[in-house]
């Protein structure tokens, strides 16, 4: 059953990106993070480059899926999927996939500033009425929330690591661009150096 929670009025209160994420990075201990394309990319790479990062490029929509197939190959390791809302709307049908499968130890948090930023800063479906939680909740996800407040994510935080998933927050953030934080773009570099992070080894 997912949680009840209020639906931001719009022109309500916004998060400062940049530091909603570095908080919820805070103390991350063994936390695994996919980040989706574009600006939560940027995000978690301002957070501090770590070897449990896993940068998208591409492939978008893809977030999700992909934090499902670690969370069940990690069962024991928090997992976080960062991404945004544009992102996560191309990638809907992967929200009932993921309750199917409920793996406990999958958080998804998006970022969501009602805009294709990538694009133009085009109004996104978020900005037209489209509730993320809310499908979440009706795919049948352990937990979603919202949240627009500063003092409520050190609570996600604790609970994204407490492993009670699947569940998906959505963070309504201030529509601004900072400026680009650019991990590395070598895809196989990226992927050897966070399979070793996980004691894998070969190709």
């Amino acid at each position: 059953m997912a949680d009840a929670a209020h639906t931001p009025a719009a022109g309500g209160p916004e998060l400062e990106r940049r530091a909603a994420v570095a908080e919820l990075l805070r103390d991350r201990g063994p936390l695994l993070v996919v980040s989706g394309l574009g600006s939560p990319t940027y995000d978690l790479a301002a957070a501090g480059d770590h070897e449990r990062n896993f940068y998208l490029w591409g492939a978008m929509g893809g977030a999700a899926m992909i934090g499902l197939g670690l969370a069940l190959a990690q069962p024991e390791v928090p997992v976080l999927v960062l991404t945004g809302d544009g992102e996560q709307l191309m990638g809907l049908g992967a929200l009932a996939t993921v309750a199917a499968r409920r793996p406990r130890n999958l958080a998804i948090v998006v970022l969501d500033n009602r805009l294709y930023a990538e694009t133009g800063m085009q109004a996104s479906h978020t900005g037209l009425g489209t509730d993320l939680a809310g499908v979440a909740a009706a795919c049948g996800l352990a937990w979603t929330e919202r949240l627009d407040s500063p003092q409520a994510l050190p609570a996600l935080r604790a609970r994204i690591h407490r492993c009670e998933g699947p569940g998906l927050a959505t963070l309504r953030i201030a529509q601004t661009e900072p400026p680009r934080v650019m991990p590395s773009r070598d895809g196989v570099a990226n992927k050897l150096r966070f399979r070793a992070a996980l004691g894998l080894r070969g190709i």
